[in-house]
């Protein structure tokens, strides 16, 4: 069975008009007296991801640590990403935690139908959801992407930059290997997850396309070198040509599910990685 998106919640507010200040004290109270201590796992990541947002002053940062907290409150994810949107309306994935992120995010900005699109748009969902991208007829340039990549199972949770509904600048994307692989508890995971992202970005002075296209472009210059000197390891080391090299790369980042320049300061640090490998 396939899912069209949960239904948006209500905003919340206090539980009850009739709640006094002293009641609010004393609720407030208790929760400080129990602490997190006798709380799991999950409980422990959520206080360890606000109290790290809370020192974040930096929009990239606070997004990577997004990303790499889903992983962890989302059990059964092997790959996120994060959809933003420019002030064009047109939309980029500036951090994922695998090489095929980008790629499978694309499929979709470039159609305009994907369960990230969905969940960005104003009038969309809370949160997009496919069980199995094999058969959903939603989305069939990216369920085609994901599938080649060998992801079958997405959720797609919408960010809300401003306080009105209808501005989203994003969406945070998780993806799985398997069907069925999400549970009602992931999506609820991952709305609350969600959540803190949009809350983070706010405390950062909300999405400053400036930041993300300087830090993106650091980046590239970054990625480009260490790449550029991993390519000229492997010409060296195998004869290869420069296209071949950098094919060795993608292929080798794809099978063992690393991002490419990650592979490539690997080889800079160690030129015989991948003499096994490939």
């Amino acid at each position: 069975m396939h899912h069209t998106g949960q239904a948006r919640p209500e905003p919340v507010g206090h539980p009850g008009t009739d709640a006094t200040e002293d009641e609010w004290a004393a609720d407030r109270a208790r929760f400080a007296a129990a602490g997190v201590d006798e709380a799991g796992p999950l409980a422990h990541e959520f206080a360890d991801l606000t109290a790290a947002l809370l020192g974040t002053d930096s929009v990239a940062e606070a997004l990577e640590r997004i990303a790499d907290a889903a992983r962890r409150v989302v059990p059964a994810t092997d790959l996120v990403s994060i959809t933003l949107c420019d002030d064009d309306g047109r939309f980029h994935t500036p951090i994922e935690t695998g090489p095929a992120a980008s790629t499978i995010d694309e499929a979709q900005y470039a159609s305009g139908r994907g369960p990230c699109v969905d969940a960005a748009r104003a009038d969309g969902p809370a949160i997009a959801v496919s069980e199995d991208l094999r058969t959903d007829g939603r989305w069939p340039e990216f369920a085609a992407e994901a599938a080649r990549h060998g992801y079958l199972s997405v959720l797609a949770a919408s960010l809300v930059q401003e306080d009105l509904p209808s501005r989203r600048p994003g969406a945070l994307n998780v993806y799985a290997a398997g069907t069925d692989a999400f549970t009602a508890a992931d999506r609820d995971r991952l709305l609350l997850l969600a959540t803190h992202a949009s809350l983070a970005l706010r405390a950062c002075g909300a999405v400053s396309a400036a930041e993300l296209q300087e830090t993106q472009l650091r980046r590239a210059v970054a990625s480009r070198d260490v790449i550029g000197q991993a390519k000229g390891i492997l010409m060296a080391r195998r004869g290869l040509t420069a296209d071949e090299a950098f094919d060795v790369l993608r292929r080798t980042s794809q099978d063992l599910n690393v991002k490419l320049v990650e592979l490539a300061g690997t080889l800079s640090a160690n030129p015989t990685a991948l003499d096994r490998t490939d």
